[in-house]
């Protein structure tokens, strides 16, 4: 064997034990995160499955920890998680497909990609600011539903525009030279042929963007959500309250039955989280089988 011949095994070997390793250190840290992941859910769940009930989740926020419930909370993330759903997917998606199938690929598209890029990593407690200046001071909206689901609609939106702009170029161009082949105009082009193909990526990133959003508590804690709220939201521009900051109020408690109604509105959090994200994956299945006939 030759020096060359030998030098060239040893930098094969290198290569290839560079590769395991990375590959095991990948294996070892996403098994440290769903062992711990595991074991929280574990903890939550022994400790807060008791309390989970018809009446727990029928009733209002207590001081007697055996009496509260979470109806003010669950109506109110409802609420906003709809009204955040209402003004983050037209705004976004709407974006996405003039970025993308309209705009001129000039420098300024190119600063406003920059510029949407960047917001999609901007801390929440930043949107809470905004949303304190702009729609509670500003637009006098005070600290209602309407606000509150404003200011998270800002703080999905550039995920939304994001995910849409990249399940949009997924699309091959050849379905658009085809549609233009036969006579289609760019709107007839993009929205019967382009957007369909692009909805299942799109929906993926609806789904992103709405689990952000409902978790999140530093944006509402700035516009001034209750902590306590008796009452349910009639209408977006009541006060109102959401699971995260329910959840948040009861751990401050020094009660020990109040960490178990902290569990168990986290259950309750995750089944309607789990809930949303099931259906959007069942919609998007049903677009991507429809797209492949």
């Amino acid at each position: 064997m030759t020096a060359a011949e030998a030098g060239f095994r040893r930098r094969l070997f290198l290569r290839k034990a560079t590769a395991v390793g990375f590959a095991l250190l990948c294996i070892l840290a996403t098994s440290l995160g769903i062992a711990a992941l595991a074991l929280l859910l574990v903890d939550i769940t022994r400790e807060g499955v008791g309390r989970v009930s018809w009446d727990f989740i029928n009733s209002f926020p207590s001081r007697k920890p055996e009496q509260a419930g979470i109806k003010a909370a669950l109506w109110g993330t409802i609420w906003m998680m709809g009204l955040t759903a209402s003004f983050a997917i037209p705004i976004g998606v709407g974006a996405a497909v003039y970025l993308e199938e309209y705009a001129p690929r000039n420098w300024l598209t190119r600063v406003i990609q920059t510029n949407i890029a960047n917001l999609a990593g901007v801390p929440s407690i930043v949107y809470g600011i905004l949303g304190l200046a702009l729609f509670v001071r500003a637009m006098s909206l005070e600290r209602s539903v309407l606000a509150g689901s404003l200011t998270m609609a800002l703080l999905v939106l550039p995920i939304v525009i994001i995910a849409s702009q990249e399940a949009l170029r997924a699309v091959p161009n050849s379905v658009r030279e085809a549609a233009y082949a036969v006579g289609a105009s760019r709107w007839q082009v993009v929205s019967r042929q382009v957007l369909p193909a692009a909805f299942p990526g799109i929906l993926t990133g609806i789904i992103l963007a709405l689990s952000r959003a409902i978790g999140e508590t530093a944006p509402l804690i700035m516009i001034g959500a209750l902590l306590f709220v008796p009452f349910t939201p009639s209408g977006p521009l009541d006060r109102f309250t959401v699971l995260p900051m329910q959840i948040f109020n009861w751990t401050s408690r020094p009660q020990p039955e109040f960490r178990e109604n902290a569990a168990a509105g986290i259950i309750v959090l995750l089944i309607v989280l789990l809930t949303m994200n099931a259906t959007a994956v069942i919609l998007r299945n049903r677009f991507q089988a429809r797209a492949r006939q």
